[in-house]
């Protein structure tokens, strides 16, 4: 498709837009009595309008059934995580049994960590990339310190090459072939935070194995933005978090892949009683019965408060689907690619360096941008003027433009007030 760089052509595409109800879905903030630009739903999704109600579904039984909603309200509380099983194992490519939503996204990564980090002797290291988000790198330190092992020693990252943005797939497989039997782990991001390059984690995962360890993902970046297949795929394990793409709300609750081969392994695992065998866990027995599937790595009953906007945002992504957002996804993507190139092109000694990769099946939904000779006063003027993005040292803005609530027109609009805050800011 050839772009045009006008509120015209923006507004065709959004009336071509066969998702562009899903926009009247959402509550966005207000700038001047009219809705921002909201680029950060890869740090906290928009609001749904409908998650209010679920939100107050579950008030309502609290108040009027008290105790006996656990099994008597109109979603009961006893099993209401199973509601999650179908829609997002279609989301991430698994079977029903391989998933389970629990507690928050680094401490699944460390209970994960219990069953499948188990480092021996001669087996132990750790491979993930360079700058990953600050939260795993202290779970990966943490972690080797309980182990009593040496960081420097176990902790081995995937570095960019120099003058690079990105890390090269054959970079990554080299060195998981280099680290060969002394390696324990292998666990990245699927989607790197900073960047936004997307990994090939079927490749990575075939490596790994290869090389005899296990791999796992954190899909914070990844779940409801790109297509999965972590069954398939063969992936151990994998978390996420469900705030971001998929809209749950602040800190909300954390989604977790076990694959089925591992559902009857004897694993060890931190053991709570919503883990336990389901048709014995009133028996209050002593002994520990693990649900088989990834439920069995549940450990205290469900917080049901924070499950239920997220079981609204997920049975929105049920409607619609994974390929009908990502074919949107990748459109307004290259829209706002050719926005900012536009405005490089229109004002001198503008510069804009898009550090995430220019090939559609390397990046997703976010685009980054290097600020050459820009600062932080450029992403203050944004916000000021109706554009909420993210800014990260030293001068990069990440753009996430997300498919179920961002326009075109949202794209040229930014492409404008972007243009007059360069010509403002200098």
């Amino acid at each position: 498709m050839t772009f045009q760089n006008t509120r015209e052509f923006a507004q065709q595409l959004d009336a071509q837009d066969e998702l562009r109800a899903y926009r009247n879905e959402f509550i966005f903030p207000q700038h001047n009595g009219k809705n921002v630009v909201y680029f950060t739903g890869n740090s906290l999704g928009l609001q749904p309008k409908r998650a209010k109600k679920y939100v107050d579904d579950v008030m309502s039984d609290w108040a009027n059934m008290a105790v006996e909603g656990h099994f008597y309200a109109e979603k009961p509380w006893w099993d209401y995580h199973e509601r999650f099983a179908n829609p997002l194992s279609k989301l991430v490519g698994a079977k029903p049994s391989e998933i389970t939503v629990m507690n928050t996204l680094t401490v699944n990564l460390h209970l994960l960590m219990v069953s499948f980090y188990r480092p021996t002797k001669t087996r132990y290291k750790i491979i993930c990339e360079e700058k990953a988000f600050p939260s795993d790198q202290y779970m990966f330190q943490s972690q080797v310190n309980f182990h009593q092992l040496n960081q420097q020693d176990t902790i081995l990252e995937i570095k960019r090459r120099e003058g690079e943005h990105n890390i090269r797939l054959e970079d990554v497989l080299a060195k998981i072939e280099e680290v060969g039997d002394e390696l324990a782990l292998v666990l990245i991001g699927g989607v790197n935070y900073y960047t936004g390059q997307v990994f090939d984690m079927k490749a990575i995962t075939e490596a790994g194995h290869k090389a005899g360890a296990i791999v796992g993902f954190d899909l914070a970046h990844a779940a409801g933005n790109i297509e999965l297949q972590l069954h398939d795929w063969n992936v151990d394990f994998a978390a996420w978090c469900s705030y971001k793409y998929m809209n749950s709300g602040p800190g909300n609750a954390s989604g977790c892949f076990v694959h089925e081969k591992h559902h009857h392994s004897n694993l060890p695992r931190f053991a709570g009683w919503w883990g336990h065998n389901k048709e014995c866990r009133f028996k209050m027995e002593p002994q520990f019965d693990p649900v088989h599937g990834a439920d069995g790595w549940q450990v205290s009953n469900l917080p049901i408060l924070t499950l239920a906007p997220y079981l609204a945002s997920v049975e929105m992504f049920a409607e619609v689907g994974m390929v009908k957002l990502i074919k949107k996804r990748n459109q307004l993507t290259s829209y706002l690619e050719f926005i900012l190139h536009e405005i490089d092109k229109e004002i001198p000694g503008a510069e804009f360096e898009i550090i995430t990769p220019n090939r559609q099946e390397e990046r997703a939904c976010q685009l980054s941008v290097f600020l050459h000779g820009q600062g932080r006063n450029l992403f203050d003027y944004l916000m000021k003027n109706g554009v909420i993005t993210d800014w990260r040292e030293p001068n990069v803005i990440r753009l996430a433009p997300a498919p179920f609530y961002c326009s075109y027109e949202d794209m040229y609009e930014f492409g404008q007030i972007l243009k007059s805050g360069i010509l403002s800011v200098k």
